[in-house]
């Protein structure tokens, strides 16, 4: 739907801002650059292991995210509406006002967008203490805003906010079919973006792709 002509379907909202999404607009599909399972099990293998560092030296704010898109179109603004189903938005925003949307993690189904968030799949601290604190602002606002790598996901709030800042030693998504994908997205952003992770997490990673 959204891929691969990720930046000429934005431009695409602001006209598009009165009235419904086209039916080819209608389905939510897995971003780009999610590797298939047995990719995902060799990069695994290939990414660097070691124990996480930098905590206390995190903050949100090191990560500018929502940046523009097109006009006064956001990335999140963009991501809704591109994920929804017979969406409007309203012109002079750009939010969506009305759709429909899965949420992947949980299958829940809405129709209001104040009932869900824009997922970092690994959380901004996570990347940090990963190896994210080493890069540039730039890099790491690029990384916060990335649309074509599996890092961004719709997904119901209360789900996001109960899997916070955790890696996948601790935190799953509540519906155990998405766990492939998950963890195939998971590894794909960690290598994509020269992420270390740590022995806890490799294991539960392996232990998803086990479900694929």
């Amino acid at each position: 739907m959204r891929w691969p002509a990720l930046l000429t379907a934005a431009a695409v909202i602001v006209p598009l801002a009165t009235g419904p999404a086209p039916a080819s607009a209608a389905a939510a599909a897995a971003p780009p650059g999610i590797p298939t399972a047995v990719a995902a099990a060799a990069h695994l293998a290939e990414l660097t292991v070691e124990a996480e560092r930098n905590s206390g030296s995190y903050r949100r704010t090191l990560f500018p995210h929502w940046a523009t898109v097109r006009g006064a179109c956001n990335v999140r603004e963009v991501l809704l509406a591109l994920e929804a189903e017979s969406v409007t938005v309203n012109r002079a925003t750009c939010a969506p006002t009305s759709g429909r949307w899965t949420s992947p993690y949980d299958g829940a189904r809405h129709t209001d967008p104040a009932g869900l968030d824009i997922e970092h799949m690994v959380a901004l601290k996570e990347a940090w203490e990963s190896g994210a604190h080493a890069w540039t602002t730039a890099r790491r606002k690029a990384f916060a805003n990335s649309l074509l790598d599996g890092q961004l996901w719709v997904v119901t709030d209360h789900v996001n906010q109960a899997k916070g800042d955790q890696d996948p030693a601790t935190w799953r998504p509540p519906l155990a079919g998405f766990h492939c994908t998950y963890a195939r997205a998971w590894i794909g952003v960690k290598r994509a973006w020269e992420l270390t992770i740590d022995p806890q997490e490799k294991t539960a990673l392996a232990e998803m792709l086990d479900a694929c």
